[in-house]
């Protein structure tokens, strides 16, 4: 699945006055490229699989104004090599067979992300993993913001990287969430931070083998050189093998106390330096995220903003401050004396598998959704000792049974409203009833936020009921 495309030198990327540029997949990533396309007077087409009553009509109509070219239900190959570049949105694999046609005929093919990249001269901190992501890129933006910079938090987050571009804030700094789908179709992008958390397995159903997503994510720093920095999780096997180019400052961190970490836990509080003589001590008392992970992907976020020069009073501060996101182990209500926590971003078994390590207290689990081709073991191990019943849904919810099958009691429910219910039915005074599905969210909702707005609804209806 790694993309091995040579680089693609800026000049052979033609996206000026009547460029033909195909835009491939019509989400957030590709109306914003269509825009800034547009701006930069290009022939602009957008091929997008789903039909015109699935899409935004606005939407629609917006492209049309901007004088693009819509192609829809479905792809066509005489569009693609008709076109100048092509540039692919985040959700489009990269090596479906039209663009290996057109790679075939040496039209240049990337992603939004390496476009956008390409006329952006602001400094990027980059973050990639498997869980925390999001949760640390945040983070990175408050912290800089509390320092009094202007900050752009984007990319897979939320606001794609071209719509920075295709806008007029001037920002200090990029701050980007990006995913493996984003790294497979970068040539030079290149971060002044990159910070890989940790690798898991997540997207089998898209990677032929766990190898492959690997390798897309350590993509993040194959482009990186003098002056930049790289900071990987030492506890993670396969990344604290990795070492860049010459020339790149390599922070480890890691949960305990080890020779060559640059920060690590120590008696409940963070211990960071960039080297011995810069080393400061930082509190977790007031830190209010559950969970050893959230512990462990802030020392990441510590030593970035170290890197960039950022007072310890201000990550001090940022730390007191910061509460999280929703939808990732987000405290929801209290009925009779059970509690209800939303973790619908839990969407792979690892991340379940740290939502449900973070509790102390029994638990009711519901979990289920699209199936990503990840082993559920894993959480039925974890679940041992705490998790005393679940509630399974979704396409995916016959493979949890089939794990859990005398291990864990459980049920199975047809939509989100029963799964709540069920798992209250199973509940007792001091539970605590967590939804972190270990699957996609795309067989009954539109993206996990759906289905955690769903969840909060369902538990309302309890609170108020």
């Amino acid at each position: 699945m790694t993309n091995t495309q040579n680089p693609i030198p800026l000049s052979r990327l033609s996206v000026g006055p009547k460029s033909k540029v195909l835009v491939v997949g019509l989400g957030t990533s590709g109306l914003w490229t269509a825009r800034w396309l547009a701006g930069q007077g290009a022939d602009v087409m957008v091929t997008e699989r789903k039909k015109e009553s699935e899409l935004d009509p606005d939407i629609l109509r917006e492209l049309l104004e901007l004088g693009a070219t819509i192609e829809l239900g479905g792809h066509k190959k005489k569009t693609f090599l008709n076109a100048d570049t092509i540039i692919l949105s985040p959700g489009v694999p990269h090596d479906m067979a039209l663009i290996k046609s057109a790679s075939e005929k040496e039209i240049p093919v990337v992603g939004e992300l390496e476009l956008a990249s390409r006329f952006i001269d602001t400094p990027i901190i980059a973050v990639t993993g498997t869980n925390g992501k999001s949760t640390v890129t945040t983070f990175l933006g408050r912290m800089l913001e509390n320092a009094g910079f202007n900050v752009f938090v984007g990319g897979n987050i939320g606001t794609p990287l071209i719509a920075y571009a295709a806008g007029e804030q001037k920002a200090d700094y990029l701050v980007l969430e990006v995913s493996s789908f984003q790294l497979d179709t970068i040539h030079t992008f290149s971060p002044y931070i990159s910070i890989i958390l940790n690798i898991s397995p997540d997207h089998l159903d898209r990677y032929p083998d766990y190898e492959a997503y690997i390798q897309s994510k350590l993509r993040l720093y194959k482009n990186q050189s003098d002056g930049q920095y790289l900071i990987l999780n030492h506890d993670d096997q396969r990344l604290s093998s990795v070492r860049p180019s010459s020339g790149v400052s390599l922070l480890f961190y890691g949960s305990k106390k080890m020779e060559g970490l640059h920060a690590f836990l120590e008696g409940g509080r963070i211990s960071a330096g960039l080297n011995a003589s810069t080393r400061q001590g930082f509190s977790l008392d007031a830190f209010a995220l559950p969970g050893s992970h959230n512990q462990e992907n802030l020392l990441g976020a510590v030593l970035a903003g170290m890197a960039l020069g950022i007072d310890a009073a201000m990550i001090q501060k940022t730390i007191n401050q910061f509460k999280g996101l929703p939808h990732r182990i987000e405290y929801v209500g209290e009925v009779k004396s059970v509690v209800f926590y939303n973790d619908s971003k839990a969407t792979n078994v690892d991340a379940a598998v740290r939502a449900v390590t973070s509790f102390d207290r029994p638990l009711i689990l519901i979990a289920g959704g699209r199936h990503k081709g990840a082993d559920y073991a894993p959480l039925v191990t974890a679940g041992r000792g705490r998790v005393k019943g679940a509630v399974f849904l979704g396409e995916a919810k016959g493979l949890l049974a089939e794990s859990f099958r005398d291990e864990i009691p459980f049920a199975l429910a047809e939509n989100m409203e029963g799964a709540v219910l069920k798992a209250f039915s199973m509940a007792r005074e001091g539970d605590a009833v967590l939804l972190a599905p270990a699957c996609s969210s795309f067989d009954m909702f539109s993206d996990y936020p759906h289905r955690g707005r769903v969840f909060r609804e369902a538990v309302e209806g309890l609170i108020h009921g």
